[in-house]
């Protein structure tokens, strides 16, 4: 019999999407979770993302008068997923997301958390059987820090979140370009004086959504422990039983009665797993990945017999790599008019205004790096990464970061492309921006490809001719913003062997897990939603009430 230094019921590594919507519930029926994290910080990717949850039928659609139903939406994920996308989007796996997610937000919300629907967000394959074209998506209201108290220093922050308290992306980004861009770019201004008068944010994004069940968690009593990493599992009889815990130099046993949960991220910032798993190249430093997504709970619990798979997959978001920051991502840029993006051979590769995951996949399959080419009129008009519009860094040219020409060949000499096929790639581009019709890749036909456009450009919110010089080019690599690989696990968050037996007492979600979503992004929020309902299901199993 193992020693023990301490005792839980449901002991849950990693504090990301999921872990306190398992914590709350099985606090909810007298259970005793523990939720330990490695970094000094709460929240995960998650904490970091855009903080959007995709849940099929979720009650506020009804609420809002939505057409929805489970039945659309297992047409659709079946449509966009597909019915081979290996053993962690299996026909039970699905089912268990679909049937789970809505009465998971109805409990969420009667424990205090509050969401509001990203109208307007369409499916990212909308035009599939059971797409909806108004939004799955559901994200949390903007929350002051202030209201945070104390526990505000121990959230997880990333830097490409907290400049930006708004609360519609799109918006925003037509700030230069529509009154309700307008609006929101005056509404932005004011709650950034008032977060200089106070000191403190207002939180956006994955920020408020990890910040209000970080609020409930501790108004719950769900106890999280940070800068408690886990060493490894305790296995007892075939049975994980425990965890072994390194915290202030100091190893210690906890015992887990009904299991242990692993919801610990992926392994984006681990290179020597991209380089053993992942497509080449890749880096380390493309990723906005959270500091602590190392993998090491991926490899302890192969070791524990746990089935690996879709380990060369990650959330791609393609991005560049300004100097002296952090990488930029580019979901909403590419959608807009007067840029496309073009390979080594100076043809264009990809439709720029759609999933961000597919243009990815889209990059590894051209050739990395690809170049981004736009007229002047972009970045007079439009963000780039967090640079505003219309104001372009000095180092951006002088670094090399951003090479600029006062023709598309002369632009092409600069960046190493031949200058007749770029010539030829832009002028039939051009062709497409007057006739509203990308005959190529179809940019601008799904609402998806719209909700990111610029609705003051016709015939097509996407195109936009390439003709003004001076003309730009960026380097653009496959970002991304975690891994999507990792243990298999059955419909309940159990895992599997390779052989399809269960690891009794243990149970995966998020981004430690082979992806639900097998190779595709559905829409947004589909990452975190995934975390959010096999944390909650895992803990209903754990607890003799399978099913959620």
């Amino acid at each position: 019999m193992s020693q023990w230094d301490e005792t839980a019921d449901f002991v849950i590594v990693g504090s990301g999407g999921g872990s306190m919507a398992a914590g709350l519930y099985l606090k909810s029926i007298g259970k005793q979770p523990l939720i330990l994290e490695k970094t000094d910080k709460i929240g995960g990717s998650t904490a970091m993302s855009g903080g959007v949850l995709w849940i099929p039928n979720h009650p506020l659609q009804a609420r809002f008068g939505v057409q929805d139903s489970e039945e659309a939406g297992r047409r659709y994920l079946n449509a966009a997923v597909g019915h081979d996308a290996g053993p962690g989007s299996t026909p039970a796996r699905k089912e268990a997301f679909l049937k789970a997610g809505p009465p998971m937000v109805t409990f969420l919300e009667s424990q205090g958390m509050q969401f509001i629907r990203a109208e307007g967000w369409s499916d990212y394959y909308d035009e599939l059987d059971g797409g909806c074209a108004r939004s799955r998506s559901l994200a949390a209201p903007m929350l002051d820090a202030r209201d945070m108290g104390p526990l505000f220093d121990n959230l997880r922050m990333g830097p490409m979140v907290v400049p930006l308290p708004v609360d519609q992306t799109r918006n925003i980004t037509l700030a230069t370009r529509t009154l309700k861009g307008m609006w929101e770019g005056v509404k932005l201004l004011m709650r950034l004086r008032r977060m200089a008068k106070t000191g403190k944010p207002i939180l956006s994004y994955g920020g408020a959504l990890q910040g209000r069940m970080l609020m409930l968690s501790e108004a719950k009593g769900v106890p999280i422990r940070t800068n408690c990493g886990i060493v490894d599992l305790v296995e007892e009889e075939g049975r994980i039983t425990g965890v072994v815990v390194a915290q202030d130099g100091q190893r210690r046993r906890i015992r887990a009665r009904d299991g242990v949960l692993i919801n610990a991220g992926g392994f984006s910032r681990n290179r020597a797993m991209r380089e053993k798993y992942g497509p080449s190249p890749a880096s380390t430093d493309w990723t906005n990945a959270n500091p602590g997504d190392t993998g090491e709970m991926i490899e302890i619990a192969q070791a524990h017999g746990a089935a690996l798979d879709l380990m060369d997959q990650a959330w791609w978001v393609p991005g560049t790599l300004p100097p002296n920051g952090a990488v930029f991502m580019h979901v909403t840029d590419l959608s807009k008019p007067h840029v496309i993006v073009v390979d080594q051979n100076g043809r264009r590769i990809m439709n720029e205004s759609q999933s961000y995951m597919a243009n990815g996949q889209a990059l590894y399959k051209a050739g990395v790096p690809a170049w981004v080419i736009m007229d002047s009129r972009h970045r007079q008009r439009y963000a780039w990464g967090v640079q505003p519009p219309g104001q372009t860094p000095d180092d951006w040219k002088s670094s090399g970061y951003m090479k600029s020409a006062s023709t598309i060949e002369s632009l092409a000499t600069a960046i190493g492309l031949n200058p007749a096929a770029l010539r030829q790639t832009v002028d039939r581009f051009n062709g497409f921006a007057r006739t509203g019709k990308d005959l190529d890749f179809h940019r601008g036909e799904r609402a998806y490809d719209n909700w990111f456009g610029d609705p003051r450009t016709k015939p097509n919110p996407n195109l936009g001719a390439i003709e003004k010089a001076p003309f730009l080019a960026f380097k653009m690599v496959p970002g991304d913003v975690g891994t999507a690989g990792g243990i298999v696990t059955d419909e309940h968050a159990r895992v599997l062997r390779p052989d399809g037996s269960v690891v009794e007492g243990l149970y995966a979600t998020g981004n430690s897990t082979a992806s639900v979503m097998g190779r595709v992004y559905p829409g947004a929020g589909a990452s975190i939603a995934a975390s959010f309902v096999f944390a909650w299901l895992a803990a209903h199993h754990a607890a003799g009430r399978p099913g959620g």
